[in-house]
């Protein structure tokens, strides 16, 4: 598992900084009502995305909370506010709050019943008519058909955090609504052979890949050794929910 604190520096060049952003931004703006008055970004990060929605609408009082001391940092010299906190047990008032995002997370929060709580704690946070926009699906999201996708598949995890149906149901558990959806490019993320194989390594993949039978170093040396080593394979399409508080 990454550690965020360490890699904030770093974080947002690795993972198609501004034009990725831009276009998750873009999206979010898309489903967030006009007439949205505050905004709690989850698992803001950086606040790279954070600080484009709260630029597109300067009348929304947009706030970002992170688990990570260093995101979070960052995220406040990009002149976020930031509570740091856990999205499980958030500091906020019943019902006060007009939408909430999260965007890359829910795929992160591989322990039993957690995207469940969170899913829960975002409808107690929301007054009615308020929406939750989240990203579902998104490692499955870079399976394009690509080498690379083939030589992964036989050690993907079966059960992704984020999996679009069973949030759908925490969701719904929660008092939320479908509320609409969008798509987004992920930017510079089309993988290489040589990026997958360190990602890997790195522990960049544990919320999406699980190596059965082999060692991650050895299913590293067999991305070593796909033709175009350093030529990215297809870009990713994001996938965007939107959930309505009854």
């Amino acid at each position: 598992m990454l550690d965020y604190d360490t890699e904030a520096d770093s974080y947002d060049a690795s993972r198609g900084g501004v034009p990725r952003a831009e276009a998750a931004a873009e999206a979010v703006l898309g489903l967030l009502p006009a007439a949205a008055g505050t905004l709690l970004d989850l698992g803001c990060g950086t606040g790279i995305v954070t600080t484009r929605i709260a630029a597109a609408r300067p009348a929304t009082r947009v706030l970002g909370a992170d688990a990570s001391a260093g995101m979070a940092a960052m995220a406040l010299s990009r002149g976020v506010p930031v509570v740091l906190g856990s999205g499980t047990r958030l500091p906020v008032r019943t019902g006060s709050l007009d939408a909430v995002s999260a965007i890359w997370l829910l795929h992160l929060l591989r322990q039993r019943g957690t995207v469940a709580a969170l899913i829960a704690e975002v409808g107690r946070v929301l007054r009615p008519g308020g929406v939750f926009l989240t990203t579902v699906d998104k490692d499955a999201a870079h399976d394009v058909g690509s080498d690379i996708d083939e030589a992964l598949a036989p050690h993907l995890t079966h059960a992704p955090a984020d999996d679009a149906r069973e949030v759908a149901a925490h969701a719904a558990a929660a008092g939320l609504r479908p509320g609409g959806e969008a798509r987004f490019t992920g930017h510079g993320q089309g993988r290489t052979p040589r990026g997958s194989a360190a990602a890997l390594l790195a522990g960049r993949y544990a919320s999406r890949v699980s190596p059965r039978g082999i060692t991650p170093r050895e299913l590293a040396d067999r991305l070593e050794l796909l033709p175009g080593q350093d030529v990215p394979r297809g870009e990713p399409t994001y996938l965007l929910r939107g959930f309505v508080r009854g």
